[in-house]
């Protein structure tokens, strides 16, 4: 697995990419405030236009397979932030967000870093907790069907 930086000009792969890889969870919680999914490509292209985003393509074998965003101001005490993260659906189950986490742990640094995910899907809380992300408490209620919850590490 490697990381790959984006661009602004992969902006239109890298949403089509995540509207691919949350479709299934948006019909599951129909959460068209929150859901990447649901998210107008231009969402994407002003992220990659903004100084403290990273996007990255995760790749396998020369193949990308999802995609990772990282917010780091680089400001002492901000903590950094993975929004989103997302493995294309017929690429799960092999590791890959968790080399993609490692990795840019690498690339930004170990500590101080924040993200939230769905609290009802216990495979991803799962995934961030065996990275060594803990739940800070605090939750975020979208829906009658979808809670998030928020992550520190």
């Amino acid at each position: 697995m490697e990381l790959c930086r984006a661009g602004e000009q992969d902006a239109r792969r890298l949403w089509e990419m995540q509207v691919e890889a949350f479709r299934a969870l948006y019909a599951k919680y129909q959460d068209t405030e929150t859901s990447p999914a649901a998210e107008p490509l231009q969402k994407t292209i002003t992220r990659l236009q903004q100084p403290a985003t990273y996007y990255y393509f995760i790749r396998e074998k020369g193949v990308e397979v999802g995609a990772i965003r990282v917010v780091d101001t680089q400001e002492p005490g901000t903590p950094k932030r993975i929004s989103p993260l997302f493995i294309l659906p017929r690429y799960r189950n092999r590791g890959l967000a968790q080399k993609a986490i490692r990795a840019v742990e690498e690339l930004h640094g170990p500590s101080n870093w924040e993200l939230d995910t769905i609290l009802q899907e216990a495979g991803n809380c799962h995934l961030y907790e065996k990275m060594g992300y803990c739940q800070t408490g605090k939750t975020v209620p979208v829906n009658d069907k979808l809670t998030l919850v928020i992550y520190r590490k």
